[in-house]
C-alpha cells in the first residue's frame, strides 16, 4: 500500500510538472506575439513581415531556452502552494535572463528588433508566468475549501499579525488536511488594524478579543507571538480564557529563528503559562565548574528531581556519575538516557537503598564520590500520614545513614534536596524533613565535608504533583478535586528547582539551608479553573469543580522560612540562605536513637516522637 501511495506522489509530481510546461509553452508562444502588436498598436497585421518571421523562426528555440531557464530558477520544482518573495523574484530574474539570451540570438540571426520588444517581452512573460503559477494555488485553496464542507471546521482566531502569525495563516491556509477555518487576526499594533493578511483582516487590538470570539463563533485561539515575555502571555492568556476557546500557542522565539513555525509546533497552553513570570535561567556553565571532572552520586536519582540532576550533572563534565535509587524502573529509564546522550560518560547505575548501612557506606567506600546530592525520599504527604514509621526510616534515617558515611569516606560536598514543608511542618513528611535538616547541621560540625541543605516547594510536573492529576480529571469529565478553596501553593518547573540546586551547591560553606525564591504563590483553585478553560471547558457547566477537604497533614499555605530563620542574600537573588536555628545536639542525638527503636517497632507512638525532636510540628490528632 505504502509502495503504490509513493508511486502515485511520483506520478502527481511529473503530472503538475507537466501541466506547467504546456502551461509556459503556450505563453511563450502568446507573449512573443502579443508584445510586438503592443508595440504596434495592437494589430498583427501592422507588425513588419520581417519582425513576424523571426518569432516564429526562433519560437522553437525560445521555447527550449524558457523551459531550461525555468527549471535552472526551479520553478518546476517549487511546491507553488506555500509561494511567496522568493518564488516571485525568480520569476522575474528567469525571465530577465530569457530575454537576454534572445536578445542575444535575434543578434546572431541578424534580426534587429524593437526596442521596447525587449522591455514588453519580460513584463507580460513575468505577469503571465506569475498568473498560471498563482493561479494554480488559487485553485488549490478553492479545492480544499469545497472538499472541507463535510467535516466539521475550527474557527480559529490568530493572535500576532508578525512572521510567525503569517507562516501560521499560510500553512492553514495551503493545507488540504487542516480543518481550520481563519475567521480573524489580533495584533496590538495600532498601524495593522484593519489589513489583511492572505486575505483575512486584522480586526483589532487584544480588547477585542472576546467580543470577536463571540461574533465569529471561535473555537480555537492561536498564540502566534513566540517573542513575547510571561508577562504579556499571561495577560493575553487571562483575555482568552474569558472565551469558550481552545488555547495554542509557540513554544517560543527559537522556532522563528530556526524556521520552525507550523502548525505542527503548536502546543496546548499549560498552565505553567499563567504563573505569569519568566523562567529562571541560570549559567550553569558558569557555576558548573564544581561539578567538572568530579565523580558525583545522586541517591534517588531516578525520581522527577534526581534524574534531572543526573542530566545536568552529565551535560557538565562530571568524571564520574553514580545513581543510586531502591526503584529498578526509574533507574533503568534515566541510564538508558543517559547512556544514549551521553556516550562518554563514565555511568555507574546501581540499585540500593540508602536505609541499608552497608550497602550505602559500601558503596560511598568504593567510588569515593567528591560530592553527592541527596534525592533519595519518601514524599507524598496522604501516602506518609498512614505510614509514618516508614517516613522516619527512609527520610531521617536514610539520610543519617548516607550523610554519616559520606563524612566517613570524605565526601568534600554533602547537598540534602529539603522541602518547604520543613517548616512549621503539619505533617510527618514535612517533620521528617526538618530533621533531615538538623541531621545536615549537626554533622557539619563533626566532619569536614561541607553539609547543606535546599529547600524549595511544589515542583511542576514532578511524579504525583496537582497539574498532571488534574489534566486526568478533566480527560476523564471531571469533577476536578480540589482539596479546600482557599489553598495556595509555591510553584517551579523541575528544571528550575534543579539548576538553582546546582548553584546553590556551588556556594555551600557548610551549615546552611538555601532557600529558593519561589515566586508568587498561586492559589490552586485558579489553577484548576484556568486549567479547565485552557483545555475548552466551562468550568461548571462542562467540568465542575468539588472540593475534598484538607487531607491529613496538609496546610492551606506553604511557608519557606522558619520566623526564627533571617534571610541572607547570595549573588543570584532567587537564592537565600536562612540562619540556622540553633538546637543541642547531644540531646538530638539521644532522641534520634529513642526515634530509631520506634520506627522499627511500627509503633502508633511515631508521632509524638516526632514532636519532641520538632517542637514546631503540629501534630494531627484525628
Amino acid at each position: 500500500m505504502m509502495g503504490a501511495d509513493k508511486q502515485g506522489k511520483v506520478y502527481e509530481k511529473y503530472v503538475k510538472i507537466g501541466i506547467f510546461v504546456v502551461a509556459d509553452v503556450i505563453v511563450t508562444v502568446l507573449v512573443s506575439v502579443l508584445s510586438l502588436m503592443l508595440r504596434f498598436d495592437i494589430s498583427y497585421e501592422h507588425i513588419p513581415v520581417q519582425y513576424i518571421e523571426a518569432i516564429w523562426k526562433f519560437m522553437p528555440y525560445n521555447i527550449i531556452l524558457v523551459i531550461i531557464t525555468f527549471s535552472v530558477f526551479k520553478l518546476y520544482s517549487s511546491i507553488w502552494s506555500f509561494a511567496g518573495e522568493t518564488e516571485v523574484i525568480n520569476i522575474i530574474l528567469a525571465n530577465i535572463a530569457i530575454t537576454l539570451f534572445m536578445a542575444f540570438g535575434y543578434i546572431i540571426m541578424g534580426v534587429w528588433m524593437p526596442r521596447s520588444y525587449y522591455i514588453i517581452y519580460p513584463l507580460l512573460l513575468s505577469a503571465f508566468t506569475l498568473a498560471s503559477r498563482f493561479s494554480y494555488r488559487w485553485l488549490r485553496h478553492v479545492k480544499r475549501k469545497h472538499g472541507r464542507k463535510d467535516s466539521v471546521t475550527v474557527n480559529t482566531m490568530i493572535i500576532g499579525a508578525g512572521n510567525a502569525g503569517q507562516a501560521i495563516i499560510k500553512e492553514i491556509t495551503s493545507s488540504k488536511y487542516l480543518n481550520k477555518k481563519i475567521r480573524c487576526i489580533i495584533d496590538d499594533n495600532p498601524y495593522k488594524k484593519g489589513k489583511y493578511i492572505d486575505g483575512y483582516k486584522i480586526i483589532g487590538n487584544r480588547e477585542c478579543i472576546v467580543e470577536a470570539a463571540r461574533k465569529y463563533a471561535i473555537d480555537e485561539i492561536i498564540i502566534a507571538i513566540p517573542s513575547a515575555s510571561k508577562k504579556v502571555i499571561k495577560e493575553l492568556l487571562d483575555i482568552c480564557k474569558e472565551t469558550d476557546a481552545k488555547l495554542k500557542t509557540l513554544p517560543g522565539i527559537y522556532q522563528l529563528i530556526n524556521e520552525e513555525v507550523s502548525v505542527a509546533k503548536l502546543r496546548d497552553v499549560e498552565i505553567e503559562d499563567l504563573l505569569g513570570r519568566e523562567s529562571i535561567k541560570v549559567d550553569l556553565n558558569h557555576i558548573m565548574q564544581y561539578i567538572y571532572g568530579k565523580v558525583v552520586m545522586v541517591t534517588g536519582g531516578g525520581g522527577s528531581i534526581g534524574s534531572e540532576l543526573c542530566r545536568q550533572i552529565a551535560s557538565h563534565g562530571a568524571k564520574q556519575l553514580i545513581i543510586v535509587d531502591i526503584y529498578e524502573n526509574n533507574a533503568y529509564d534515566i541510564q538508558q538516557e543517559l547512556k544514549h546522550d551521553y556516550p562518554e560518560l563514565d555511568l555507574q547505575v546501581l540499585i540500593a537503598s540508602v536505609r541499608n548501612t552497608h550497602r550505602i557506606s559500601g558503596l560511598i567506600k568504593k567510588y569515593r564520590p567528591e560530592i553527592v546530592f541527596h534525592a533519595a525520599a519518601h514524599k507524598h504527604v496522604p501516602l506518609m500520614e498512614d505510614s509514618p514509621n516508614e517516613a522516619i526510616k527512609n527520610n531521617v534515617f536514610g539520610t543519617l545513614k548516607t550523610a554519616t558515611a559520606a563524612g566517613e569516606y570524605g565526601v568534600k560536598r554533602f547537598v540534602l534536596i529539603s522541602t518547604d514543608k520543613a517548616v512549621n511542618p503539619t505533617n510527618i513528611m514535612g517533620a521528617s524533613k526538618r530533621m533531615c535538616e538538623m541531621i545536615i547541621q549537626m554533622l557539619n560540625h563533626k566532619y569536614d565535608t561541607e553539609f547543606v541543605a535546599v529547600r524549595f516547594g511544589n515542583v511542576l510536573g514532578s511524579n504525583g504533583s496537582v497539574i498532571p492529576l488534574f489534566k486526568k480529571q478533566i480527560e476523564q469529565g471531571g469533577p476536578v478535586l480540589v482539596t479546600h478553596p482557599d489553598i495556595i501553593r509555591y510553584f517551579m518547573t523541575i528544571p528550575e528547582a534543579v539548576s538553582l540546586v546546582l548553584q546553590a551547591g556551588a556556594y555551600a560553606k557548610g551549615g546552611e539551608i538555601f532557600i529558593l525564591d519561589m515566586g508568587e504563590p498561586v492559589k490552586i483553585l485558579d489553577l484548576a479553573k484556568n486549567l479547565i478553560r485552557l483545555s475548552g471547558y466551562k468550568v461548571g457547566r462542562d467540568i465542575k469543580i468539588e472540593f475534598s477537604g484538607l487531607r491529613p497533614g496538609e496546610k492551606l499555605y506553604e511557608e519557606l522560612l522558619m520566623d526564627e530563620e533571617g534571610l541572607q542574600d547570595t549573588e543570584n537573588k532567587l537564592i537565600h540562605i536562612g540562619k540556622p536555628i540553633d538546637f543541642d545536639e547531644e540531646e538530638f542525638i539521644i532522641q534520634l536513637e529513642e526515634l530509631k527503636k520506634i520506627s522499627q517497632k511500627d509503633s502508633e507512638e511515631i508521632k509524638q516522637k516526632v514532636k519532641e525532636i520538632v517542637p514546631t510540628y503540629k501534630v494531627d490528632e484525628h
